[in-house]
């Protein structure tokens, strides 16, 4: 063999090498990212989850269309999490939680098992369901903060992550003013969800977020307004008579 051969034959070899090396640390980094991702989500693989709908209130009992897109993001993370949904209306939904993960989306006033996860795992949050028009009506008081909506100019939503105990599955609240905004808040846990994880780990989570100019942006831009998890999780106080501004 003479030295041009072999030093053609010895460079294949580190490329193919390198290039082994390189498929198994992708790899690897790909398991690892799974598997945060599967526990942030509390979504092993071939497990099952339950997706709880509400009712579009100003119809004729149909899913809101922005819920069914909301749908539509959560279940592409579920699929990536390998594993497996199944889909409830509220008034359908008549277990307990912990057993496995679930994901439930709207207001209290259109969803009773949303209503239930308010008032067992974020007693601090009092919501208006009144009917009758008015300043106050579908505004979020968090501690001594009232947060009014101003239909598509601000809006807000809360995104939660819950557990009922150590070993419990997660069960993820989208609770917002209007449907756009859950739509808006499944759209931001799915561009988010590894920055949630590194920061929260399998610990609670309670975040409140603001959807700026739905009539014009529609669901995507979103603002933090704040970490509200512990407020949220406290029984609630006595209510100031002042009220938060619209921002």
């Amino acid at each position: 063999m003479t030295d041009d051969v072999r030093i053609l034959v010895l460079g294949v070899a580190v490329l193919a090498a390198g290039g082994a090396l390189g498929w198994i640390a992708r790899t690897y980094l790909w398991r690892r990212g799974l598997r945060r991702k599967q526990t942030f989500f509390g979504l092993p693989g071939n497990s099952e989850s339950l997706l709880v709908l509400s009712r579009d209130a100003g119809g004729d009992g149909a899913v809101h269309r922005h819920d069914v897109l909301a749908l539509l993001e959560l279940a592409a993370l579920i699929k990536d999490c390998g594993a497996h949904t199944r889909i409830v209306q509220h008034d359908a939904a008549r277990q307990g939680f912990g057993e496995r993960t679930e994901f439930c989306l709207g207001g209290p006033s259109v969803n009773r098992r949303m209503a239930a996860h308010l008032n067992s795992l974020l007693p601090g949050v009092r919501i208006n369901t009144q009917t009758e028009p008015g300043p106050d009506r579908g505004s979020f008081a968090i501690g001594t903060e009232r947060y009014r909506v101003d239909p598509g100019v601000a809006e807000y939503v809360l995104l939660a992550r819950l557990t009922a105990g150590q070993e419990a599955r997660p069960v993820f609240l989208f609770c917002g003013q209007r449907a756009i905004t859950n739509q808006a808040a499944s759209r931001y846990l799915a561009r988010h969800h590894e920055k949630l994880a590194r920061k929260y780990g399998g610990g609670p989570l309670c975040l409140l977020l603001k959807v700026v100019n739905s009539q014009a942006y529609g669901p995507d831009v979103v603002e933090l307004v704040a970490d509200v998890t512990r407020a949220a999780r406290e029984p609630a106080p006595v209510e100031r008579t002042s009220h938060r501004a619209k921002d």
